[in-house]
């Protein structure tokens, strides 16, 4: 009895994560809930012309202009037509946002800050300078996106997705 008490108090004193779910493809991911300023429903950004690929596009948001990243152009998948679930993060100029472009956003997930995983050493680089890591769910593997790493000067800046001229082969 002794040692049950034990290990409710270590688990009281864990830090708890909760993470928004999100699904591109048959991708679970999922994004610390602290980070999430809103999650808007399905949405039809607006082509930016001469933009790289991972920007989806722009849409309205509360009376501005928010740039949406897309989630499966970072993973290399195929554009999907149609609307698509918008979780608006912040930027990195405080009072800032962008949104980040998903299939899908399902439920709440609680989990423990020590359930988190490193990513694997042989991830390849794209998916290292987006992955947070990896949690072992029943489901299966829910990867954890960190949207400091999704903002999109931080994606320009990284030099791994190229910009609009080299992905969508244009010339100087």
């Amino acid at each position: 009895m002794k040692m049950a008490r034990i290990a409710e108090k270590n688990l009281a004193q864990e830090e708890v994560v909760s993470l928004c779910s999100l699904h591109s493809g048959n991708r679970l991911f999922g994004v610390d809930t602290r980070e999430i300023r809103e999650v808007l429903g399905a949405a039809v950004p607006q082509p930016v012309p001469l933009a790289p690929a991972y920007i989806a596009g722009v849409i309205s948001y509360r009376g501005n202009v928010l740039t949406t990243v897309s989630l499966r152009a970072l993973l290399g998948m195929e554009r999907q037509s149609g609307a698509s679930c918008v979780l608006v993060l912040e930027d990195e100029e405080p009072g800032r946002q962008f949104g980040l472009m998903a299939d899908g956003v399902g439920s709440l997930v609680t989990t423990t800050a020590s359930e988190l995983e490193a990513n694997p050493s042989t991830l390849e680089a794209r998916s290292a300078a987006i992955f947070d890591g990896v949690y072992k769910m029943q489901a299966g593997l829910m990867v954890r996106l960190d949207p400091r790493r999704l903002r999109p000067l931080q994606l320009a800046r990284s030099g791994l997705f190229g910009n609009a001229k080299q992905q969508r082969g244009w010339e100087r």
